[in-house]
């Protein structure tokens, strides 16, 4: 009989452990609950911590991860406006944003959400795609690429889409991997090739033409040079001839002065060295060294 409290109170304590686990749950960082009764939706619990619930089957639990996740479509071929045939790979990140409407969409099967998305970023893709020429995604010069502005364009399509119908967000979206069929890789390449081509031809047509005109200036400048030396070498030589004339004429007058001048120039050059010379004085033109006989003055 002395047992009878113990026993009671051991049965009090696990009725009370057993009924806290049927009307309490916590409630992680990482996920939503949807609390629902009899199958209707009544709340969302958003924040992580404890909570209480009336006991199943009264109400129910739905758990949603509320982390983003990874969604990619597989590389395959789709058409551009210009009717190329390109193989592009796109891929997704999305979470549940509105639990409710992911419930009411989905219930638990997730995996039915996943091929839900994968449809609308499939046919996201082929909007986009279609909308934009080949030279939009493939080209030898990086500035015609338009892989960002297609990515916001199927972006902007999905996101609205996403999180009204489905109680899905969907954070990011790119372009993974591009590529060309085989069937006209070949014929890319060599309009590329052909693209290149033009570009060095120019570039040395270019440059052949700069040279050219160097060239041209540089002998431009060259004939002015030469016609400039050569108008003042015939200024040079007319003064000269000139000159010579005008001393010709004399030495034609006046013989003598011209012998006179042609000695003093000898004798100049036999000097200027300030030799030691032993000579007749009669010998030209040393003879201009001896002296002149004075002439009388005159009326003496």
């Amino acid at each position: 009989m002395k047992r009878q409290p113990v026993t009671l109170v051991a049965g009090f304590l696990v009725a009370a452990v057993f009924l806290s686990m049927l009307v309490l749950f916590q409630v992680r960082q990482t996920e939503y609950v949807v609390v629902t009764t009899f199958g209707k939706f009544t709340r969302t619990i958003e924040e992580p911590g404890l909570n209480w619930r009336l006991p199943w089957p009264i109400q129910s639990l739905h758990r949603y991860d509320n982390r983003v996740r990874n969604l990619e479509r597989k590389y395959e071929q789709t058409s551009t406006l210009d009717a190329r045939n390109i193989l592009i790979q796109v891929f997704m990140g999305w979470r549940v944003k509105d639990a409710r409407v992911f419930l009411e969409r989905f219930g638990d099967d997730q995996a039915r959400a996943e091929q839900v998305l994968e449809s609308i970023l499939r046919d996201a893709k082929f909007v986009a795609v279609g909308a934009h020429p080949l030279s939009d995604f493939i080209s030898p010069d990086p500035k015609d690429l338009k892989f960002d502005q297609i990515e916001q364009e199927m972006l902007a399509s999905i996101r609205p889409k996403a999180l009204d119908n489905y109680g899905v967000e969907v954070t990011l979206l790119g372009i993974k991997q591009i590529g060309l069929p085989q069937s006209i890789t070949e014929k890319v390449f060599e309009r590329m090739k052909a693209e290149r081509d033009q570009l060095v031809k120019k570039f040395q047509g270019e440059g052949a033409g700069e040279a050219i005109r160097i060239v041209s200036e540089a002998n431009l400048e060259r004939d002015k040079m030469l016609a400039e030396a050569e108008k003042q070498a015939t200024i040079i030589r007319g003064e000269a001839d000139r000159e010579a004339s005008q001393w010709l004429k004399t030495f034609e007058e006046d013989p003598e002065l011209a012998v006179f001048l042609l000695k003093l120039e000898a004798l100049e050059l036999a000097v200027k060295d300030r030799a030691t010379l032993v000579l007749d004085t009669r010998t030209a033109p040393f003879d201009l060294l001896r002296a002149q006989p004075r002439v009388p003055e005159s009326g003496k």
